[in-house]
């Protein structure tokens, strides 16, 4: 719900990166409309939020683009991990034939689908939710859904995978490949190094934050052509600044490889 929030305050500028029309509507169900109290915070967990949203705006601007590059590469099987309250199945153009699976609980898809009806959505796809939890054997429910591995998918892991510990991303990354035709492709969010080591020791209980536990690898790029990706990776400064949204502070040292991947099936 706070990615929902994020977004819903985005969409509201004039210079927004993207328009997400769903996400106020998804914000206020979880209890986090613009009314909504917030606990109060000192100014170092102000800025470790506004760091936050920022990095949400920026890695959404980033596979909004990766998703519609793949589209325009013939791509028609799209699949969100851990999908949530994304909204792309509504708040995007898709060609015809696309196909979009949303992957979460039965919990948050039963959720999601009440503010959906309550807004009278509708999918600018063919949409297919996909009750499994991602720790267990969710690709036999993918194809029992109607995936076909034969074709290319392009793969969105947002915001995942810094939940999960790191043999969990190993399996996922694993399974991810034995359903990805060649010329597949993926986009991923890693959580950069340091990063748990700055935000969770003050992080609320229950806070994203405090559930944090996997940061990404010294080198994403190799450690993805191992699992046979051909990857490319930036940062978020990178992403900010061609997206007009450059960082305000200078960078602190230099900076290591960035959290926001593309890769391609090889």
């Amino acid at each position: 719900m706070g990615v929902a929030r994020v977004r819903a305050r985005e969409s509201e500028r004039t210079d927004a990166l993207f328009r997400d029309p769903l996400a106020r509507a998804f914000a206020a169900a979880g209890g986090l409309g613009p009314s909504s109290p917030r606990r109060a915070a000192d100014e170092a967990e102000q800025r470790r939020r506004q760091a936050l949203s920022y990095s949400i705006v920026i890695r959404t601007k980033f596979l909004d683009d990766l998703l519609r590059q793949a589209a325009g590469s013939g791509i028609r099987q799209v699949v969100l991990l851990g999908a949530g309250m994304d909204s792309r199945a509504f708040r995007m153009d898709w060609p015809p034939g696309t196909r979009l699976f949303e992957i979460d609980t039965a919990e948050c898809l039963e959720f999601k689908a009440s503010v959906l009806r309550q807004e009278s959505a509708v999918a600018r796809c063919e949409r297919i939710t996909v009750a499994a939890d991602l720790r267990e054997d969710w690709p036999q429910v993918l194809a029992a859904a109607g995936h076909d591995p034969a074709e290319p998918t392009v793969w969105i892991a947002e915001g995942l995978l810094i939940y999960l510990p790191q043999d969990a991303v190993e399996l996922l990354l694993a399974r991810i490949g034995t359903r990805s035709a060649a010329g597949s492709r993926m986009g991923l969010t890693l959580g950069s190094r340091g990063v748990i080591e700055r935000f969770r020791a003050e992080a609320a209980p229950g806070s994203a934050a405090s559930m944090w536990v996997s940061e990404m690898p010294d080198d994403p790029v190799g450690w993805l052509a191992g699992h046979g990706w051909r990857a490319e990776s930036h940062t978020l400064r990178e992403r900010a600044a061609a997206y007009g949204r450059p960082f305000g502070t200078p960078p602190q040292g230099e900076e290591r490889p960035g959290g926001l991947v593309s890769a391609v099936r090889q």
